[in-house]
């Protein structure tokens, strides 16, 4: 029987990247599930490709996942115990911009330099453009046999290594988990809505959800952000990060009802 952990992804800044290749990394507009399962796997202090990992991912990864937009609100009403919803604030897109291997000597600093098609040093940084959201918070349902849950829960209660929402600089303004796994989702939602704050009468939902669903027939979307591996101990670019395609459903919420 299926257990439900619920997780709350709340920071000021998050980025998850699901296309993102060279100068360019984009965000999407909602967790990757590479992303939640590289967040437990670091929390359970994996390195890239231990015996760990060959063993763990495949069962990670089968782990249903559902998002749910939950809002932030630009105000709070103490004597009414919740924000209006027309105070509530909307996600946008930041594009920051980066430079890598400026201020090295590249006598000094070789590997630093971005190597020319001669395999030289070059004396030019390379531009990185990087998206970020703001303004987003997220509650995760992750649905799956009640003992793996129960590991994630334990290691994100007290991680070996820290955790972040997509990238290093985005750390969380909350703690991930916000409680342990439940029989249903419907009390998996309810310590989601106390976790976040929100008046527990709000279903699940009414903002908008991205629901992983078992077959390419019932599915809307297709996603390769399903985790095979995350590197081979050496190094973790994309030659050796392996995914594959998953299965959702975008469902528009009612968010200002």
């Amino acid at each position: 029987m299926n257990h439900y952990l619920p997780l709350l992804l709340d920071g000021p800044m998050q980025s998850w990247g699901s296309a993102s290749r060279f100068q360019r990394r984009t965000t999407g507009l909602y967790p990757t599930k590479s992303g939640v399962i590289g967040l437990i796997c670091a929390a359970m202090g994996w390195a890239k490709r231990p015996v760990e990992e060959d063993q763990m991912l495949p069962r990670l990864a089968e782990l249903r996942m559902n998002v749910v937009l939950l809002p932030r609100p630009a105000w709070w009403n103490r004597q009414a115990q919740r924000a209006h919803p027309s105070d509530w604030l909307e996600r946008h897109r930041l594009e920051d911009y980066h430079t890598v291997g400026g201020g090295f000597d590249p006598k000094t600093h070789p590997e630093s330099i971005p190597p020319t098609a001669s395999r030289e040093p070059s004396k030019h940084a390379t531009v990185s453009r990087r998206e970020y959201l703001l303004d987003a918070r997220f509650g995760v349902i992750l649905a799956g046999p009640s003992d793996i849950l129960n590991e994630a829960a334990k290691a994100l209660r007290d991680p070996v290594w820290g955790v972040w929402l997509g990238r290093k600089s985005c750390i969380p303004a909350a703690p991930v988990l916000a409680g342990d796994p439940f029989e249903s989702r419907e009390q998996a939602w309810t310590a989601l809505l106390k976790a976040a704050g929100l008046p527990l009468e709000i279903p699940f939902g009414a903002f908008g959800s991205v629901e992983e669903v078992a077959a390419p027939s019932e599915g809307h979307i297709t996603v390769m952000d399903q985790p095979v591996s995350f590197g081979d101990g050496k190094s973790s670019g994309p030659d050796v990060r392996h995914f594959v395609p998953r299965w959702i459903n975008v469902r528009v919420g009612s968010k200002r009802d």
